[in-house]
């Protein structure tokens, strides 16, 4: 396919939050309908969406550009001043693009101070930063809310020419003033003295578009999504509102017609396309360095310690055929592991699990497909006998299929904080992090929040959102499949035009990233400090988080923990404290027997309430069916209550053939 011969290099995607509307996805899509070779991300102060976008680009057949559009505090990062007047004249924009894995690197690190060090309003870097980790980094001077154009744009030429001498003192060969073709009066002011600049101090100039949309007639959207952020209502004056339709995807034909008077401004963005070439590992893991405390091999310590934890386990099994059965499983499952080069993950899961154990803080007797592992089971990870409930190594660990474990760890909610404080001290806090979700605009949210931005009243916009159909098994239902199956909905959107502004205006921004927050259980440890894999930021609790979703972290081969903080555990220790205290007796929950006829016949009237896993209403009313009697009907419970079973029939079946 023959390509255009222009490459956008400043865009925003949803990550940009609630400002950028261009989906990752539709973004690419649009980028290949140009015929453009390559696209940048450069979101604002953030690398959230880096991943999501490299791989969508590549199998586009799309050179990805990873960058950033940071803010750089005018002085030093760590001042704090302005407060009365705000933010704004205190950070000034620069374009950042990695041009291979150094820059990558430097990219995630500055991104990374920016919020751990520099964030005021904004997560903000400055020059002591720049000229600290500059390399392999091309710098573009960004839009109006760059240094260089704020400066022009007040007339103060010699304080631009100032500040395009430091970044070129900064970046030398890889610094680059940035021209837009957006109509603003201001930019039409600032291009000419940009261009004029740049010839006075031999700087090479590209032309860009400072893309937050896909499409011209996306306009109207991304200001609804502007006045989402602000808060405020499309009708207000003296609002944030970008007061022209043009930043949107532009074809390379549309941008030659725009910079006639600086064609090679345009050709420019070319050869900054050429010289960025970052290409990221996929497949490769990065496991923690888990130390034995002896100077064995970390295959002989997990021999050393299954062979004995299995003993313990065994304590009283006497008949030889037995043992040789839990020893031959052993075995197979610890030359798996082996092969597999797993050691490492589980010393460092029964380290963790143990020291809670140790310190008195509850954990869960495990769950998931983990429970099939007799290694899990003799290293106290599990406290469910595999061979004794016929469950499947296979299923947690398969051979056949290289990927990591996934053990999910229920820790008492109060004791969470210490295990995690433990392994920052044992691997190092810079090695240690929570992982990033990012909440979406859902159908019913897209519809209060367009309705709010349109001026609808909050009665209207909670009337129209409780049209939308009750998630199914957990579930939300996009809007386009709610209308379709609501006809009331329906019959709104062809009454009232006012309604069908605000239905069309949510369909565009359904889907879009609305937040970014810390995921409730995923923990990543590191071989090395994790900036010289991924960037970081500082959630509003002041905890360090990773820019990258669970889905990203395990992508670039970071081992990922699942440290769920369970109330229920709580609960029971709570509970085991209070009858110990009052009837000085104490309880041991491993030896509590599984066929207590009371406990049944309270699951068989759905008395639930407040048990993990089988409180939800559509879990109870299947629990009620089902009648459980014995423990394997539970087991059978939790296995049907899924959306393959449910949607299949199989639910109803197994109900009808377990009652006769």
């Amino acid at each position: 396919m023959e390509h255009s011969r222009f490459v956008h290099l400043h865009c925003h995607t949803e990550y940009s939050l609630l400002d950028g509307a261009n989906k990752v996805d539709k973004l690419l899509q649009r980028i290949k309908a140009l015929k453009q070779p390559a696209v940048a991300m450069t979101d604002h102060g953030n690398m959230f969406g880096a991943i999501e976008f490299y791989r969508e680009a590549m199998s586009h057949g799309i050179k990805p550009i990873i960058g950033c559009e940071i803010y750089v505090a005018p002085s030093s990062r760590f001042e704090r001043k302005g407060v009365d007047k705000g933010p704004k004249e205190y950070n000034n924009h620069l374009i950042l693009l990695a041009m291979n894995q150094e820059g990558y690197r430097n990219l995630c690190k500055l991104v990374s101070r920016g919020y751990m060090e520099g964030f005021y309003y904004k997560p903000r870097v400055d020059k002591e930063l720049l000229k600290e980790f500059n390399g392999g980094l091309i710098a573009l001077s960004a839009c109006l809310q760059g240094e260089v154009s704020q400066a022009l744009c007040a007339g103060n030429v010699e304080k631009a020419k100032a500040a395009a001498e430091t970044y070129a003192s900064i970046f030398r060969d890889r610094y680059y003033i940035e021209i837009q073709d957006n109509k603003l009066p201001e930019q039409e002011k600032v291009n000419p003295l940009l261009v004029e600049l740049a010839k006075d101090l031999s700087l090479p100039v590209v032309a860009t578009n400072d893309c937050h949309y896909g499409e011209r007639d996306d306009y109207h959207a991304h200001d609804v999504l502007l006045c989402v952020q602000t808060g405020k209502t499309v009708s207000e004056e003296n609002r944030l509102k970008m007061e022209t339709d043009e930043l949107f995807l532009k074809s390379a034909e549309e941008m030659k017609a725009g910079f006639a008077h600086c064609p090679q401004a345009v050709e420019r963005t070319l050869e900054v396309a050429d010289r960025c070439n970052v290409e990221i590992e996929f497949g490769k893991y990065h496991f923690p360095a888990f130390t034995p405390p002896k100077k064995i091999t970390l295959d002989d310590y997990l021999d050393e310690l299954a062979h004995q934890g299995l003993e313990e386990r065994l304590q009283g099994v006497t008949d030889a055929e037995t043992r040789k059965t839990y020893l031959d499983r052993l075995e197979y499952e610890l030359d798996v592991i082996k092969r597999m080069q797993f050691p490492g993950y589980f010393l460092v899961v029964a380290d963790f699990i143990n020291y809670a154990k140790r310190s008195g803080i509850p954990v869960g007797p495990g769950r998931g497909s983990s429970a099939g592992s007799l290694v899990a089971y003799a290293l106290n990870i599990t406290d469910l006998d595999p061979i004794r409930h016929v469950l499947l190594f296979e299923r947690f660990l398969n051979p056949e299929r290289r990927s990591m474990p996934d053990i999910d760890v229920d820790f008492c909610i109060r004791g969470r904080a210490q295990v995690i404080q433990y392994v920052k001290d044992k691997y190092g806090a810079d090695r240690v992090a929570q992982i990033a979700t990012f909440g979406t605009l859902k159908a019913k949210a897209a519809i209060k929040d367009v309705g709010r931005a349109l001026g609808f009243s909050f009665a209207e916009t909670d009337a129209i959102a409780k049209l939308i159909p009750a998630p199914k098994q957990g579930f939300d239902h996009p809007l386009t499949d709610s209308i379709k199956m609501e006809p009331r909905l329906q019959e709104l959107i062809k009454g009232d035009a006012r309604i069908k502004n605000l239905i069309d205006h949510a369909l565009r921004l359904e889907g879009l990233v609305r937040h970014a927050s810390t995921h409730a259980a995923g923990v990543v440890l590191s071989n090395l400090p994790l900036v010289d894999h991924l960037p970081l930021f500082v959630d509003k609790e002041g905890g360090i988080v990773t820019q990258f979703d669970m889905g990203s972290v395990e992508k670039i081969g970071l081992v990922k923990f699942d440290f769920l903080g369970l109330k229920t555990l709580s609960l029971i220790h709570d509970c085991l404290g209070l009858i110990e205290m009052t009837r000085r007796e104490k309880i041991d929950l491993n030896r509590l027997t599984l066929d207590d006829k009371k406990t049944y016949r309270l699951l068989c009237d759905g008395n639930t309430t407040g048990v993990f896993q089988l409180e939800s209403t559509g879990i109870r009313e299947m629990t009620v069916k089902i009648r459980p009697n014995c423990f394997e009907d539970l087991v059978a419970i939790l296995a049907l209550y899924r959306p393959g079973p449910l949607d299949s029939g199989m639910a109803e079946e197994y109900i009808k053939r377990k009652n006769g």
